[in-house]
């Protein structure tokens, strides 16, 4: 299955969670904003939530600092 991260196409397994691209992608341990066809998915619901051929994800990480 093809769907767009962050601007680029990306192939993965179906079926497909948000929390299993996050692990393919080795963003389990940083914090992280997920956003799927313009709508937010909370972190809670990462694991349960399906992917889709042609989604346009974009993930966004959070930066610390001063």
């Amino acid at each position: 299955m093809i769907i767009i991260v962050n601007g680029k196409q990306l192939e993965i397994e179906k079926p497909a969670t948000a929390e299993k691209l996050i692990k393919q992608l080795n963003y389990q341990d940083q914090r992280i904003a997920l956003e799927v066809n313009e709508m937010i998915i909370p972190k809670s619901q990462h694991g349960e939530f399906a992917l889709n051929e042609n989604d346009q994800i974009e993930i966004i990480k959070a930066v610390g600092g001063g």
